[in-house]
């Protein structure tokens, strides 16, 4: 089984990858190329499930009992294993990264949300317009009221 420290090390190498990925898609996301959307996606999963077997790695490590929480785990073991400086370093950093990609995240959801909203409105434009702004109704008919008082007593 490896050290905490050496799972630790290969969760910063891991989730460090994870941060430039949300960086990469971020920028996609402003300048809208959407068609790099999916691979970073792909890249982002199979990082996450990487992450999650050295979670579970470290959660052995640990002795970790079914939901316990894992940071005060964490933070018990290194009470109770002042020496190893590396484990505790390496916690530190893990955490500070997991809270950037956190944040990442959370702003690239954000970015989605907005892209997601004005292509909905235009649709909703478009459509609408189509509907609504013709004098003919899709029979061919002359339109309902149309909400304009000059075109509806003409």
């Amino acid at each position: 089984m490896a050290t905490i420290a050496a799972i630790s090390e290969l969760e910063i190498s891991l989730i460090s990858s994870f941060v430039t990925l949300l960086n990469e898609e971020q920028e996609a996301l402003k300048v809208g190329e959407t068609s790099a959307l999916a691979e970073i996606g792909a890249a982002k999963t199979a990082l996450v499930e990487k992450l999650n077997g050295l979670e579970s790695e470290r959660r052995a490590a640990l002795s970790i009992a079914g939901e316990q929480n894992t940071r005060e785990a964490m933070s018990q073991w290194l009470a109770k294993h002042p020496e190893e400086l590396t484990a505790a370093v390496n916690w530190q950093k893990l955490l500070k990264l997991a809270s950037e990609a956190k944040q990442l995240h959370e702003l690239n959801a954000g970015l989605v949300a907005i892209h997601l909203q004005q292509t909905s409105e235009a649709l909703a434009i478009l459509t609408r317009r189509l509907e609504h702004d013709s004098l003919y109704g899709k029979n061919g008919q002359a339109a309902q009221i149309s909400g304009s008082r000059i075109v509806d007593s003409a």
